[in-house]
């Protein structure tokens, strides 16, 4: 099973496009957007379960010079 989760980012002004750039070259990060409302960046990572994706929020992503927080939302399966 691979595990993914949404991680939410605010970055500070003027540094949208250097973390973006960062973000995208993550082994494990699937997808870059830039948003417009309360956060800048969402981005969508994969890992073999959360504790992987948890441990590259915070000692990968969250070290990006420029991030502010973040928040992940793992997803989940409804099992039909």
């Amino acid at each position: 099973m691979i595990a993914t989760a949404y991680v939410l980012i605010k970055v500070a002004a003027g540094k949208a496009r250097q973390v973006y750039d960062k973000l995208s070259k993550l082994k494990g990060v699937q997808h870059v957007d830039a948003i417009t409302g309360p956060y800048d960046i969402i981005s969508i990572v994969q890992g073999t379960d959360f504790s992987t994706i948890g441990r590259m929020v915070v000692d990968q992503i969250q070290t990006i010079e420029g991030i502010t927080d973040t928040i992940t939302c793992n997803v989940i399966s409804f099992e039909v």
